[in-house]
């Protein structure tokens, strides 16, 4: 892997231990590493390999200013002034070095290493809890559903067996007897068979973890991206679906690195609905839809080395233009 792309970078500053002050420059993010330039010379004060990365957390400096901390063995550096904002910037560290983690090369490297394996096995521990208790929660819908569906058949039979009653009740000389046993037979509703949800039933593609820029908002936050052979969804973390696009909606999907793509919806008279992602797995994503919208794929200047060289994200590749 070509360890030199960079993923992105944001201007904050430095606290350096050694002088006791605030150093202003770049923090910048690679496929494997984590790394701070200060302005002027150039040099890297912090070069950090996300799989030797034990914690990121946001943090306070002085109790007032808002900090981003990462801890790596014995050391902890602090970065603040952080722009757009912190959360973006933590959101997006975050995503990247969970997904170095989770991945081949991160279990490779953390075998020697008992706390990168526990960080793996906590991390995987999670992801199962949250699948379990997504399908028990489902579960229990459907069950709730059955159960509001038998109580509007109870109400139903009870309407009817209260105008039989009130039927009973009535004197033979009262002339609309015959209309009032007839009319709740009559009048009794017939249960449809509930249709099944084509969207339910339509077999998923892949679905993988992205980071979520919508439109201008700059606040960049965590979700999920689905691919499935008629749609796109996109997802936020608490599994709540933001926008669906159909097939026929997508006008184009620019890839502007092999990590990032754009996908937008073009209206006449207001916005385009558009949502930018950014994943530590788009390199698995682009191949699929580069064959469902191949008429509407643009790759930019940053990512014409990944079309050309065979889907492989370690061509030669300048640095992202993606701006918060």
């Amino acid at each position: 892997m070509n360890e030199d792309i960079r993923i992105h970078s944001w201007p904050c500053s430095y606290y350096l231990d050694t002088t006791k002050q605030w150093i202003p420059g770049k923090l910048s993010l690679t496929p494997s590493s984590v790394r701070f330039a200060a302005d002027g010379s150039g040099e890297f004060l912090v070069d950090s390999r996300l799989s030797g990365i034990s914690e990121i957390k946001k943090e306070s400096s002085h109790l007032i200013f808002s900090s981003l901390t990462i801890r790596e063995k014995e050391a902890k550096h602090w970065f603040s002034s952080l722009h757009p904002n912190r959360n973006v910037v933590f959101n997006v560290l975050e995503h990247f070095w969970r997904e170095q983690l989770l991945s081949g090369e991160a279990s490779g490297a953390a075998s020697g290493s008992g706390k990168g394996r526990e960080l793996v096995g906590m991390l995987e521990g999670s992801r199962r809890s949250l699948e379990d208790t997504a399908k028990v929660l489902h579960c229990q819908g459907e069950q709730f559903d059955n159960i509001m569906r038998g109580l509007h058949k109870i109400e139903g039979d009870m309407d009817v067996a209260d105008r039989l009653l009130t039927e009973l009740e009535s004197p033979s000389w009262w002339p609309f007897s015959i209309k009032l046993w007839k009319t709740p037979l009559e009048a009794k509703p017939k249960e449809t068979p509930s249709t099944p949800n084509p969207k339910n039933q339509e077999e998923i593609l892949l679905r993988i973890p992205v980071i979520i820029t919508h439109r201008t908002d700059s606040n960049a936050k965590p979700g999920k991206f689905t691919l499935l052979p008629s749609a796109l969804e996109i997802w936020d973390c608490n599994s709540q679906l933001l926008h669906r696009f159909q097939s026929r909606d997508v006008d184009d999907i620019r890839v502007h690195s092999p990590y990032e793509i754009s996908i937008r919806q073009r209206f006449i008279g207001k916005p385009d609905n558009s949502f930018r992602l950014l994943s530590a797995r788009m390199p698995e994503v682009i191949p699929i839809l580069e064959v469902q919208f191949s008429r509407k794929m643009q790759f930019l200047e940053d990512a014409l080395g990944f079309a050309g060289a065979g889907k492989s994200p370690q061509a030669d590749l300048g640095m992202s233009v993606w701006q918060a």
